[in-house]
């Protein structure tokens, strides 16, 4: 069992496009390491019953109705705070980069299942963990993207905000179609995903927030004068909730046995994703003005992803509960990676 204090310094700022105010918080009291898995799900063995019983008692549990009825509205503030800062002109450049968009469209639904499939196998054949936890790992792969890569890149490189929301809800609009696909390539198990949850989820997440925002910077520009400059506090700590919210609800599961090598590996993959985003981007469009703007956007477009569908699909479709263990982890891990790469590219700015 591990615990430690983690603190984020978010670069924020009262306008679009600088970060003057360093903002430290605390993102979480108690930083879980959880277990991870192997490969073949349908595969019992002595080892796996002996895991299995040392986590006796270990719920990952998701989100219930109630949560997610705050949930999405916190989500759906960091899109209005996008919407205040924005103006209908960015969107439309943003669907002028058709082929900035195909390759964020890669990195979530061909580069990331690669690794979410290899970081299986090396659960599988290195550290000999249990075949459900390998599947998580995989199911974490196969999701869409997450709406905090949205904000994240609008800390870091602002006009590039609306290129990430056009990614990611592209991406979460076809994982309707894609997420099954990829779980049953990878994993073996068709997951049907609700079309209608999935489109309210966009609808009241992404679209209309940022409809809301763009509509009143247009209208009532004094108004939103009026607002930014408390829109940057009101964020960290509608952050610190999105993030902070599935760790305290699944406690108890990530403070289980083995928990550092399932963080480590984790970890690994994510990074992995998040390199592999930067340099994709990179050697694709090192002749735009603002590659390195577009390398940042597609970092998070790639490393970062909808752990909690993850979750929910692994509660609701898998029986045995340790599938639902990196989901759990990936949700925390995900965004504190993510976060603490918008200090780093902010600072570095600077």
């Amino acid at each position: 069992m591990f615990s430690c204090k983690t603190i984020a310094f978010i670069y924020l700022s009262e306008s679009s496009s600088q970060f003057c105010h360093k903002v430290p918080i605390f993102l979480f009291h108690s930083v879980p390491f959880l277990s991870l898995g192997a490969l073949n799900f349908w595969s019992v063995n002595v080892h796996q019953r002996k895991f299995q019983n040392l986590l006796k008692g270990t719920q990952v549990r998701n989100l219930n109705r109630n949560q997610i009825r705050y949930y999405a509205p916190a989500l759906g503030f960091l899109m209005f705070a996008v919407g205040v800062n924005s103006s209908e002109k960015d969107f439309i450049e943003a669907f002028k980069r058709p082929d900035a968009i195909f390759t964020g469209y890669v990195g979530q639904f061909v580069v990331k299942p690669l690794l979410g499939y290899i970081f299986g196998i090396i659960a599988v054949t290195v550290f000999g963990l249990p075949t459900p936890l390998g599947a998580g790992i995989m199911l974490v792969s196969c999701v869409s993207g997450a709406q905090l890569s949205n904000y994240a890149t609008f800390l870091t490189d602002p006009p590039l905000a609306p290129l990430s929301i056009v990614m990611t809800s592209l991406s979460t609009a076809t994982a309707v179609f894609v997420t099954p696909m990829l779980s049953l390539l990878l994993i073996g198990k068709r997951l049907p995903v609700d079309v209608v949850g999935m489109v309210s989820s966009i609808l009241q997440i992404v679209i209309a927030p940022i409809t809301a925002g763009l509509l009143l910077n247009r209208l009532f520009p004094r108004l939103c004068e009026a607002m930014r400059p408390f829109l940057p506090p009101l964020s960290v700590l509608d952050t610190a909730c999105c993030v902070g919210a599935p760790l305290a609800i699944n406690i108890n599961s990530v403070l289980s046995p083995f928990g550092l090598t399932v963080s480590l590996l984790i970890v690994a993959f994510h990074l992995s994703a998040f390199i592999a985003g930067y340099f994709l981007s990179g050697s694709l469009f090192h002749k735009a003005p603002d590659v390195k703007a577009l390398q940042r956007t597609l970092s998070f477009e790639t490393g970062m992803q909808s752990s909690l569908l993850a979750l929910a699909l692994a509660n609701r479709f898998f029986q045995d509960p340790l599938v639902s263990v990196p989901p759990a982890i990936s949700t925390v891990i995900m965004s504190l990676m993510g976060f603490a790469l918008v200090m780093i590219w902010a600072k570095k700015k600077e």
